[in-house]
């Protein structure tokens, strides 16, 4: 059984301006498994979030009126590439990630469009992800790629 939210939780689109403290955001979520994975540089952790920014293709994560983390979708190949998807430790573990990765999956559902995405190896966030029907392609030393394709319609 799914954990339960009582924290109300919205989309909005993400502006130029927002790419501060999704930086850093992405800095205290990903250090424990960068750290792990010899791979942690507090600079760069930032900086990459910096040069990949696309605020046209990110939603900002607002838990209960504030700041809550970020989520990219963007166009893809065939279909769509999930990044940048942050949630701050103090809304994990609460069904937030869950609910909003379900959002995020009716979208591309509605499309018939895949989603990929890639996921640090030894990252809690790959069982999220594998509850939502992604599927690993791939895997290096660092990264686990994964796929969800939608759903066939039945006829």
């Amino acid at each position: 059984m799914p954990v339960r939210t009582t924290q109300s939780w919205a989309l909005r689109p993400a502006t130029p301006d927002d790419v501060e403290a999704i930086a850093d955001l992405r800095a205290v979520v990903m250090r424990p498994d960068l750290v792990r994975l010899g791979r942690y540089d507090e600079h760069r952790v930032r900086q990459r979030l910096r040069d990949s920014y696309l605020p046209e293709y990110t939603s900002v994560i607002v838990v209960d009126g504030r700041f809550g983390g970020s989520v990219t979708l963007r166009p893809f190949e065939e279909g769509r590439c999930l990044e940048s998807f942050f949630l701050a430790e103090e809304h994990q573990g609460r069904g937030i990630g869950s609910a909003v990765l379900s959002a995020l999956l009716a979208r591309t559902d509605a499309e018939g469009t895949p989603v990929r995405l890639n996921v640090l190896q030894g990252s809690a966030a790959r069982r999220l992800y594998e509850r939502h029907g992604f599927a690993t392609e791939r895997e290096d030393p660092v990264d686990v790629f994964m796929v969800r394709r939608a759903p066939v319609p039945a006829v």
